[in-house]
């Protein structure tokens, strides 16, 4: 039985700054992968205007998350970077999959609840149909191995699901015409990856809230475009408990904020908490903030630097963006006029 080749498929929404959480949760595991599998990032804005968003602040937001995936080490050239809208395969794509999704499935997707709240009747129907377009923008590319965080685990199922009914459904016909990958169909099942080192990164202020773009306080979170200054502030600032810390990782037990920057310190470190706690455990906050301070500032603050940097000079974003698309489109193109021979349309091929 031939295998699929392994390829990794992730994104990021354009929709405001990046941040630690980003940056520890998702980033570093991209630039690590880079060494062990085809990977394609992507600026997924098309998924960012299920919610309404400002035209010219969304023409920003692409360029800056673009910006913030370089600074922390994503290579243009060895990785392929670009943003969704350009590639318009993914739209043809995903509204194939609506048409093989089941209304069921997407009923049963928690996010969308989440995020439509009780004022479902008004949310768009790109916000109820996006698990749809996850599914395409993953399968498109025939994506082995997808990075995704908790929130986003029941997208990927489906994605699997979505994957399963089209090889069920054409499966004579993918035979006919050899389409498929010996006993595994045309498209493949998508394995999910573990983020790390520090899946969940949470709130500076709180401890038992995931650190978020949308939380009205910039104290909550390290953004990828702070200065030094900004980023000390913050950590001097983050909450803390009157407690010293442990010398055991059981000891952060009910202790969400201790537990959160002990987790911060062993991500940007490269070390498990346990080794943090080895290093500081018995001592006062005071005196693990400032190496807390030291370590954020050497780690985050050049990425800062290289965002502002590579924003400087927009077109040169652009053109990251544009060789990307066409390096995308390589691989999306043959895929979508497969998947249209497949379904029965008639065109060119």
């Amino acid at each position: 039985m031939a295998a699929f080749h392994q390829r990794v498929f992730s994104g990021m929404q354009p929709t405001s700054t990046l941040h630690l959480g980003n940056y520890l949760g998702a980033l570093t595991n991209w630039v690590a992968m880079q060494k062990t599998h085809d990977c394609i990032y992507c600026v997924v804005d098309m998924h960012a205007i299920t919610v309404w968003q400002d035209p010219e602040d969304l023409t920003r937001a692409i360029r800056e998350v673009t910006a913030a995936y370089v600074a922390a080490g994503v290579d243009p050239k060895q990785s392929i970077i670009f943003n969704q809208s350009q590639v318009r395969q993914h739209a043809e794509l995903a509204w194939v999959f609506n048409c093989v999704a089941r209304l069921g499935w997407l009923n049963r997707m928690t996010q969308f609840k989440e995020k439509a709240g009780k004022d479902k009747e008004n949310a768009s129907i790109g916000l109820y149909a996006y698990p749809a377009l996850m599914a395409a923008d993953i399968l498109l590319y025939k994506g082995t191995h997808v990075p995704v965080g908790e929130d986003q685990k029941q997208h990927l199922e489906l994605a699997r699901d979505i994957a399963q009914k089209f090889n069920n459904d054409f499966s004579t016909r993918i035979a006919e015409r050899g389409l498929g990958t010996g006993d595994l169909g045309f498209f493949p099942q998508p394995e999910p990856m573990i983020q790390g080192p520090a899946p969940r990164v949470m709130s500076l202020r709180d401890g038992t809230k995931k650190m978020s773009k949308s939380d009205p306080s910039d104290y909550s979170r390290i953004n990828l475009t702070d200065d030094a200054e900004t980023i000390a502030t913050k950590v001097r600032k983050a909450k803390t408990d009157p407690e010293a810390l442990p010398s055991e990782e059981k000891g952060l037990e009910g202790r969400p904020e201790a537990e959160n920057l002990v987790g911060i310190y062993a991500g940007l470190s490269g070390a498990t908490k346990a080794q943090v706690l080895s290093e500081f455990g018995g001592g006062q906050f005071s005196g693990f903030k400032a190496a807390l301070v030291d370590l954020a500032v050497a780690k985050l603050a050049p990425i800062a630097g290289e965002m502002r940097r590579l924003l400087a000079d927009p077109g040169h974003i652009d053109s990251i963006l544009n060789d990307g698309a066409d390096r995308a489109t390589a691989i999306a193109a043959p895929v979508m006029a497969d998947v249209k021979d497949i379904v029965g349309f008639v065109g060119r091929r």
